[in-house]
């Protein structure tokens, strides 16, 4: 045996082999040249094995994060470096006891830190990796800069920042006109209540239509080109809006502008699935999630005052001015992160630089090759087979529905019930949707503080294996409180009891629905990663048709019903509901297994 062959195996090569069988690279393979230096020079070999079981040990305690982010965790690291660079045995003994005080505390810092800031987390599914030599063109190991899961974490959550900003400016577009429903029908000559609510409500039939083709094309030609394209396409309606001369023009607009502002809320899902692992999802879902649920809530707090003094015209300068501004960062600041099409644009550069047209992406089924139009028209047609062919997006976007269109009847009827029972003027009346948007936020606090969490702990009991169900016990709970607001503000209304009992009652239907809609939406991700933004458009479909239609019905049922047995009809179908969530979390699996082949 030569001398080659009886050289140990080397950091480099160990890592090589680890990337090929699907494993993440360890940081910590590769021997320090500044241990090798101590080793040299130490008589007695005391340095460089307190320098080898350090490194031993923070190989086991931080197994996944990098490597100057092992250097930053272990405050002794310096002295280490200061070690290596010594040239002889009575200068190693200076700097040890000159450093031996500040090492022993750093480390007791260290191991304390480490307890307290470093997150458990579960175990994830390799990355596919390259193999040309069969002509598969993937990531270059578990750790490639260039895959989405691996961004900087400053880059991550930036993306995510300006995405949720957008996500909260649409929604707060859609309900900031309620308030001058009043003022407009005055101006327009209008007589006709449904058409006065149409102005608010049509907005989201345009969220019924957009998700349907913007969903789809993001998942083949990229998030970042089809989010700019609706978010510039929502910006250009407002001005026809601000400008509208007649209530049909108005309704109109408002329509195409809720096409348009649809793009964020659909492709929002597929963004949180490109950039982040199942255990940090909960939380990032939570900051997107927010915008759809507190939007609405503060459009009629500013909406409300805007009306009563400048004209409800306004309102769509307002979102104007914003918007411009956050859909300009969005295109300064953010990247493409879907890997599908990161890995396609790899693909197509590898074959004009090595001239193989035999290679394929990792992503693509072997032996399957689609025209681009049956790619196209197979995503096109995807959002609408998951919401009727797949029982379990199906039943999701039916409970989703119905709570979000509920909200929305909130919304309308709050206006009239409190001009009318109790005087209020508009802009008054705007601030009634405070108490909804504390509930929203407490609701918010609690499921992003508790739903990463919770997945790790169920993953850890249950032999490592994550499963999406464990996403909704904090659904269960949440589904108590949505009667309880019908009963307590239906009655106390219809009672002329004093404003602040009603104004109460909101509170725990706002802080519920953030249990509901937050968690089952994560579900989703969770079951379809791959094709998240279809499945939430999905969804996002229909519980925007049931927030269009259902205040249309509010002004006839209240007259008929009054408001205390109307509110309690809507009561008694969230008690009838209450136990969807649980029979998801008992069922879910089987649900996903009858699923169909996307």
């Amino acid at each position: 045996m030569d001398e080659k062959d009886q050289q140990p195996p080397t950091a480099e090569t160990s890592q090589e082999s680890a990337v090929k069988n699907g494993q993440a690279p360890s940081t910590y393979t590769t021997t320090s040249s500044a241990a090798q230096d101590v080793e040299k020079t130490s008589s007695d070999g005391n340095s460089h094995k307190s320098f080898d079981q350090r490194e031993n040990r923070n190989a086991h305690i931080h197994p996944d994060i990098d490597h100057e982010e092992a250097e930053a965790a272990d405050p002794g690291h310096e002295l280490d470096v200061e070690l290596g660079n010594a040239h002889g045995i009575e200068e190693i003994r200076r700097i040890e006891t000159r450093g031996s005080v500040k090492s022993r505390v750093s480390r007791v810092l260290s191991v304390v830190s480490h307890r307290k800031n470093k997150k458990e987390r579960i175990p994830f599914t390799p990355i596919p990796i390259s193999n040309l030599d069969q002509g598969i063109v993937g990531w270059e190991g578990q750790d490639d800069p260039e895959m989405p899961l691996n961004f900087p974490n400053r880059k991550r959550w930036l993306i995510l920042g300006v995405l949720s900003a957008i996500t909260l400016l649409t929604p707060f577009a859609s309900s900031i006109l309620a308030p001058g429903i009043t003022s407009l029908n005055r101006e327009f000559g209008n007589d006709n209540e449904i058409v006065g609510a149409m102005t608010v409500s049509v907005y989201l039939l345009g969220y019924t239509v957009g998700p349907l083709f913007l969903a789809p094309l993001s998942e083949i030609y990229g998030r970042r080109p089809v989010l700019s394209v609706a978010n510039w396409f929502f910006v250009a309606w407002q001005i026809g809006c601000a400008l509208a001369p007649t209530i049909e023009s108005l309704i109109v607009f408002r329509f195409f502008a809720g096409i348009g502002g649809a793009g964020c809320l659909t492709l929002g899902a597929g963004v949180i699935a490109d950039l982040f692992r199942t255990d940090e999802r909960g939380f990032a879902i939570g900051i997107v999630t927010i915008g759809p649920l507190i939007g609405p809530t503060v459009g009629p707090v500013i909406g409300g005052f805007l009306s009563q003094s400048i004209g409800w015209r306004w309102d769509f300068w307002i979102v104007l001015i914003v918007s411009v501004v956050i859909c300009g960062l969005n295109d300064i600041l953010t990247v493409e992160t879907n890997p599908r099409v990161l890995m396609e644009r790899k693909v197509n550069r590898l074959q004009k630089q090595t001239g193989r047209t035999d290679l394929r992406s990792c992503y693509d089924t072997p032996g399957e090759h689609q025209s681009q139009k049956r790619i196209l028209l197979n995503g096109l047609i995807r959002p609408t087979r998951m919401l009727f062919l797949s029982p379990l997006v199906f039943f999701i976007s039916l409970y989703i529905a119905f709570t979000y269109g509920t909200l929305y009847l909130l919304f309308t009827t709050i206006p009239i019930v409190f001009r009318e029972t109790y005087g209020w003027s508009i802009g008054i009346t705007g601030l009634i949707y405070i108490c909804l948007g504390i509930g929203n936020l407490t609701g918010w606090a609690v499921v992003t503080a508790f739903s990463d969490k919770g997945v790790v702990q169920r993953t850890k009991k249950n032999d490592g294996v994550f499963e999406p169900e464990m996403r909704l016990p904090l659904s269960i709970y949440s589904s108590f409180f949505l009667p309880i607001t019908f009963f307590w503000y239906g009655w106390s209304a219809h009672y002329h009891v004093h404003w602040i009992v009603p104004v109460l009652g909101l509170f725990p239907f706002s802080y519920g629905i953030i249990g509901i809609f937050t968690p089952l939406t994560t579900y989703l991700i969770d079951c379809y990663p791959m094709y998240a933004a279809s499945a939430v458009a999905a969804n996002t479909v229909m519980r925007s048709l049931a927030g269009m239609l259902l205040p249309l019905a509010g002004p006839s049922m209240y007259e008929n019903l009054g408001l205390g047995w109307g509110n309690s009809l809507l009561g008694f179908i969230c008690v009838i509901m209450i136990p969807v969530p649980l029979l998801l979390h008992r069922y879910g699996a089987r649900l996903r297994k009858m699923g169909l082949q996307l």
